[in-house]
């Protein structure tokens, strides 16, 4: 396997900066550093609480921002507001906004194949909300 980058253009306000993303599938959300971040003027608009490789407990804020990937578009993104030492990361979360998914043998991004079923009797679902879920039928 191997460290893939992606470049891509964080929006917030009227304000477009170009940076470079680790992608980084063992991470949950994209990751911005303090000056890029502060540079958008983004403002927390809540805090979680993560817990490090080493079982440390951080709390970061939570914003959002436009993000655009050349080739994949653009999409609004839930995002965690780092500090300086944080690195700027591409996360699952993000991945999956985009419809995308690491392939790491080609090392790139690729469409993630998704399924859907459909449901083939329309009497069905109307016959699950008719039910309660609680009533046990003999």
């Amino acid at each position: 396997m191997g460290i893939v980058y992606i470049e891509g253009n964080v929006k917030h306000s009227g304000k477009s900066i170009k940076v470079r993303f680790l992608v980084d599938s063992g991470a949950t959300y994209t990751v911005l550093t303090k000056n890029i971040w502060e540079e958008l003027g983004l403002k927390p608009l809540s805090e979680m609480e993560f817990i490090l490789a080493d079982g440390t407990v951080i709390k970061r804020g939570i914003s959002e921002v436009l993000l655009e990937l050349p080739g994949y578009g653009e999409r609004h993104t839930p995002v965690v507001l780092g500090e300086k030492e944080d690195e700027n990361l591409l996360g699952v979360v993000t991945l999956e906004i985009f419809g995308l998914i690491l392939d790491p043998f080609k090392r790139e991004l690729r469409p993630i194949r998704t399924l859907m079923k459909k449901i083939k009797n329309k009497n069905y679902l109307s016959s699950l909300i008719s039910k309660p879920s609680f009533v046990r039928i003999l």
